[in-house]
């Protein structure tokens, strides 16, 4: 089964390769192309040695966690610098498969950790990196699951945990479409650390025993995001509304509101960031073509306006890394993907802060969520609500208060889980 799959992998590997390529910045490239082939560049290696000092002569002194993408990375960071913490002598390697992943985990992954592209799921490749780095274990966050890495690493006898382990509905019917390979591949995973039951349950139904699964909680309750509010943001008067992690479709609806909601009350802002940086030029296209003002994020230090110059705009959030830090200035938070998407995006940060949350149908991906609207902690609406939903918390700032502080309450009751996690990660390292 698993020749099978490699092939698999190889052939449509091969079709995808030169597009995954090209499209990197070509100053990328070839750093891209080393990695995913497994030569990795580390900071902590010797010229005359390919493996780390502590690593000579056995597996350990590297600890491998993986993040696929921006999400991901961003809940990572509490534990990477838990990590550091608790074991400073130990090299930390972080790998990614997005370019975005990488920027963040680049700007934000405790100094010295080596970040780099995850290698391709080759067992070729695998086994060279394997025996190069010699990782003392591997820690997946969230749902990356790779059948042959897992493999190569449980062979090695290196253990395999995936930690704020998550698995969302529509990934969960396609996992059950082959749960015949997928209980194999998960059975070389020593520990599934859970967000929650429903998590739990999903995995245990793909045939993982129970004593190899637990709730540990979701890390992203335990990341605290920038502190330090952008200098432009101070520019802006009036209310703002933040349209976080926007996908196709919902910028569209959210400008629709925002002209409506203006014949009321002229004076708002809205804040729009999309989810992915390649439909910045999209959304910007779509703007202008409706001929609805606004101003890029990009452009906002070229821009020589005076203090209070941002009253009723739009701004087009075209950045990588602002947009926790961005909800922190908001007066109502809008979860992207949860209106024309499928599944939601995060409202964990939102809460953070202490802001009112505003949801479409579509938050499957967070059945945390299902806590925050019985407590009242966030309003869950259709589209035809959206507006009237909106222009209530706006005219009703003591009411959009009471909302946003049960969101921090129902946040800063769910904290602990990355603690949780180092105590299963004591079990493998000392």
């Amino acid at each position: 089964m698993y020749l099978l799959y490699s092939f698999i992998y190889t052939i449509v590997l091969i079709f995808i390769f030169p597009f995954q390529y090209l499209k990197r910045p070509r100053k990328n490239r070839k750093g891209w192309l080393k990695e995913k082939f497994g030569f990795f560049q580390f900071s902590f290696y010797t010229s005359k040695s390919p493996l780390p000092p502590f690593a000579k002569g056995g597996y350990g002194g590297i600890i491998w966690v993986h993040a696929v993408s921006v999400g991901e990375v961003m809940a990572a960071l509490p534990l990477l610098k838990k990590l550091k913490e608790r074991y400073p002598s130990k090299g930390i390697i972080l790998s990614t498969i997005t370019d975005t992943g990488r920027k963040v985990a680049r700007k934000g992954a405790p100094k010295g950790t080596a970040v780099v592209y995850l290698p391709f799921d080759i067992p070729l490749i695998l086994n060279a990196v394997i025996k190069r780095v010699r990782p003392e274990i591997l820690i997946v966050i969230e749902t990356e699951l790779w059948p042959n890495i897992f493999r190569a690493f449980k062979k090695k006898g290196i253990p395999v945990v995936v930690l704020n382990g998550r698995i969302s509905e529509h990934s969960f019917r396609g996992y059950k479409r082959i749960s015949f390979f997928m209980k194999r591949a998960l059975s070389h995973v020593d520990i599934f650390g859970m967000q929650d039951e429903v998590y739990a349950e999903r995995i245990r139904s793909m045939g993982v025993e129970s004593e190899r699964v637990m709730v540990l909680g979701n890390f992203k309750f335990d990341t605290k995001p920038p502190s330090q509010i952008p200098e432009w943001s101070e520019k802006i008067k009036g209310p703002i509304i933040v349209a976080g992690s926007t996908h196709e479709g919902e910028e569209e609806l959210i400008t629709s509101v925002y002209s409506e909601l203006k014949k009321d009350i002229p004076d708002f802002n809205l804040i729009i960031a999309p989810r992915h940086p390649e439909r910045f030029k999209e959304v910007e296209d779509m703007l202008t073509l409706k001929g609805i003002s606004f101003i890029k994020r990009s452009e906002l230090e070229t821009l020589n306006f005076e203090l209070g110059i941002f009253r009723g705009v739009i701004i087009l959030l075209d950045s990588i890394g602002e947009l926790s830090a961005i909800y922190g200035i908001a007066d109502i938070a809008i979860i992207g993907k949860s209106f024309r998407g499928y599944g939601g995006q995060n409202p964990l940060e939102p809460a953070y802060w202490g802001k009112p949350i505003v949801c479409g149908p579509h938050m499957e991906n967070f059945p945390i969520i299902k806590d925050f609207y019985t407590q009242g902690a966030a309003i869950e609406v259709n589209e035809e609500m959206l507006c009237p939903t909106l222009k209530e918390l706006l005219m009703s700032p003591d009411k959009a208060k009471e909302i946003g502080s049960k969101a921090q309450q129902l946040y800063r009751k769910n904290t602990g889980a990355v603690e949780r996690a180092m105590e299963v990660i004591s079990k493998y390292i000392p």
